[in-house]
């Protein structure tokens, strides 16, 4: 029997989301290794990196908060670029939702909020990545509409 689907609220993170937020950056999914800790104590380098986001008018941390709860999480940065006659991209990243909580549309709640806020600020396209191991991501996001047309490379500093 699947469990009622919620209807979360969509905001920008506050400090006091910081430990909910790096906790659920901390459990493991699907083969992706984490590194952070949620402490106690938060490492101050948490609320030093939300205050940079904060001050970007194209950046933004986001909370879906469910019944006061912090329920997912991710990362919206608007890019502006010279190509396509200066179009913007809204890259999508670090897309978390507490793992009790999955499979009740917070996950599409959150994507659903990322393209439309994409449309507003004049967007062109939506973008993200998601590591390869994570093959339920991936049918998620296929499901919404977003198609894997590229191969992402990294490089770890």
């Amino acid at each position: 029997m699947s469990q009622p689907q919620l209807v979360p609220a969509i905001r920008r993170a506050a400090e006091a989301d910081l430990p909910a937020i790096v906790h659920l950056f901390s459990i493991p999914d699907e083969g992706n290794a984490k590194t952070d800790h949620p402490g106690p104590p938060l490492d101050p380098r948490y609320r030093e990196a939300l205050a940079a986001i904060a001050e970007d008018p194209n950046n933004a941390l986001l909370v879906a908060e469910v019944e006061g709860r912090v329920a997912g999480a991710f990362h919206m940065t608007i890019i502006q670029y010279v190509a396509n006659r200066g179009a913007r991209v809204a890259q999508i990243e670090n897309v978390i939702v507490d793992p009790s909580l999955r499979g009740r549309g917070i996950g599409e709640a959150m994507m659903r909020w990322a393209i439309d806020e994409a449309r507003r600020r004049g967007c062109f396209r939506v973008q993200l990545t998601s590591n390869k191991a994570r093959l339920r991501a991936h049918r998620f996001y296929e499901r919404l509409g977003f198609v894997a047309s590229h191969e992402g490379m990294k490089l770890k500093l």
